[in-house]
């Protein structure tokens, strides 16, 4: 995929959650919540501070991070759906 965000925006793809539970119940798709983790596939280069200088971004590619649940915009790139968020809409990072 080639694609580049602008100024503090990141390019999420989502993680599936599980389609069992831990007792063995399969989780239909009309009850499952959307997802709250991902993928960071793509990073702008920052925002710009009070003095205009560009501040980088904590994320970095190929970080798992959990988002807020309604966060960022779905958009459809080469067939792959991916959200396009803010940095401030990650709440962290999974290490």
């Amino acid at each position: 995929m080639k694609f580049r965000p602008l100024h503090d925006r990141i390019c999420v793809q989502p993680v599936e959650q599980e389609e069992k539970t831990s007792g063995g119940i399969i989780i239909p798709d009309t009850a499952k919540e959307k997802p709250m983790q991902g993928k960071v596939l793509a990073v702008g280069p920052g925002s710009k501070n009070e003095e205009g200088k560009v501040v980088p971004p904590d994320v970095k590619e190929g970080d798992i991070v959990i988002y807020g649940r309604w966060s960022g915009t779905e958009v459809t790139i080469d067939d792959e759906t991916v959200l396009i968020m803010r940095e401030s809409d990650i709440m962290g990072v999974i290490e």
